[in-house]
């Protein structure tokens, strides 16, 4: 059987059972997340040694804190609360209320929902959405990245073990796979990953009409305001630059800080990075850049900076020489005022390099960022309420952290999503039970009204 007959037969499969099952009980939803637990936790050791062997390298404590950890917390989060999400929700029906209508919502199962994953998180962003898919009632299938392929096929694996195909089937291949994955009719199709492939994916969607989710990335700004603790700013900044060799969607892309605040801001940079990461090339918890092609990609922008005689500083404590390694390590550099036609300033960098632009009033920082897409997140540091409420005045991004940077996609109480060109549409708790199902208007009528409602029918004169 081919792969384009194979997922057709899986979805028919998945849809039929889903029809057959109805909406499943709060007790039947709970059982398929737990199972995703059990599984995250019983094989953590084995899946974050395939995310290493993935990457070249990668820190086994940060995967287990990023990957399995981050992936565990939004599934007990949901198992503990889709009895609660699950009940209708009452809704006004003034002023027919007055005699004795009322309204509801009631969430119901869409069915089959398709999910293709990056290669960056590819356990957390694997598993972290099925909180909210399972949560809502709805079976999967399942698209990991072709980047990965040890975790994929591991997840391939345990999944199989763990689940009947008809509630989660996985496909594995490259991009001729996930152009058919896209193309096949889901009730709904959530896409985590880039701009121009996302484009890609909805068009494809946009055939059977299926609903999509696209979470996907940008440069998301730092902004370095007034009275911002300098030293406490760079700690933050230079963390989540450096986490995953900053292989994020919501890594600091570009950072505005005043002119007067930049070289305290190197210097507390550079101290944090010789505190964290005393050696590089062969520490482990400083994690490859994930292939050849984006490691080449990264060291063109540095080149290129370089090249027009930029102020480039590498934050290499232990001054090592990264020429002839066996991974991708790249140490973390900071482009000083770079402008704006090098692509570092032009593309999501998604590595461990951070532009640093300087200005003299907080409009000018508000002003560039208006004037590019807009970004997935979005970094304010300070503690002037007047600045900081204009920042969030004048900006739009999927989300903000307010005196640190990714921290808002950790909280499962907040939707997350993009806008623009960072993404459409949103998940994570309550938010992603109600992406993931149908809510339906339900009015009842009262007996009162279902009489008086005659005397607007025909004949009228």
């Amino acid at each position: 059987m081919d792969i384009h007959k194979e997922m057709v037969t899986a979805l028919e499969r998945q849809r039929i059972a889903s029809k057959v099952e109805g909406n499943p009980t709060a007790e039947t939803r709970i059982d398929r997340i737990n199972r995703a637990i059990s599984l995250l936790q019983t094989n953590s050791k084995i899946l974050c040694e395939a995310m290493s062997a993935d990457f070249g390298h990668r820190s086994k404590h940060q995967s287990r804190m990023t990957d399995i950890t981050a992936a565990v917390l939004p599934l007990k989060h949901a198992a503990k609360n889709l009895r609660r999400w699950m009940k209708p929700e009452k809704r006004s029906t003034f002023p027919f209320s007055l005699l004795g209508a009322r309204g509801e919502i009631q969430y119901q199962a869409l069915g089959v929902v398709g999910v293709i994953t990056p290669w960056n998180f590819p356990v957390q962003l694997t598993f972290s959405p099925l909180a909210g898919i399972f949560a809502a009632g709805n079976r999967i299938m399942l698209k990991p990245s072709e980047f990965t392929p040890c975790t994929s096929e591991l997840i391939q694996k345990l999944i199989r073990c763990r689940y009947d195909e008809e509630e989660i089937a996985v496909f594995l291949g490259g991009t001729d796979v996930g152009n058919i994955f896209s193309s096949l009719p889901f009730d709904h199709l959530l896409f985590t990953g880039s701009t121009n492939v996302a484009k890609r994916i909805m068009k494809a969607a946009a055939e059977n009409l299926v609903p999509v989710t696209l979470e996907l990335g940008g440069k998301s700004p730092v902004i370095i305001g007034k009275n911002a603790n300098i030293k406490q700013s760079a700690r933050s900044i230079m963390a989540g630059k450096t986490l995953n060799a900053g292989q994020i969607c919501l890594a600091p892309d570009y950072l505005f800080i005043q002119e007067r605040d930049k070289e305290n801001f190197l210097k507390a940079s550079r101290e944090c990075i010789t505190t964290m990461y005393p050696t590089l090339r062969s520490n482990p918890d400083y994690t490859s850049v994930i292939n050849r092609n984006h490691y080449e990609r990264l060291n063109s922008y540095v080149k290129e900076a370089k090249s027009t005689g930029l102020e480039v500083i590498e934050l290499n404590s232990a001054d090592e020489d990264f020429n002839h390694q066996s991974h991708y390590r790249i140490p973390p550099t900071l482009i000083i005022n770079p402008t704006d036609d090098l692509r570092v300033m032009q593309e999501e960098i998604f590595g461990p390099i951070l532009p640093i632009k300087t200005y003299t009033d907080i409009g000018e920082s508000l002003e560039y960022i208006n004037k590019h897409a807009r970004p997935l997140g979005l970094y304010y540091f300070g503690n002037n309420k007047e600045e900081r409420e204009k920042i969030l005045r004048e900006t739009i991004s999927g989300g903000v952290t307010v005196n640190d940077v990714i921290m808002h996609v950790t909280q499962e109480e907040l939707p997350f999503g993009g806008v623009g060109a960072s993404g459409m549409g949103a998940y994570h708790g309550y938010d992603g039970f109600k992406t993931f199902s149908h809510g339906k208007s339900v009015y009842h009528q009262s007996k009162l009204l279902a009489k008086l409602t005659r005397l607007l029918n025909p004949p009228y004169g």
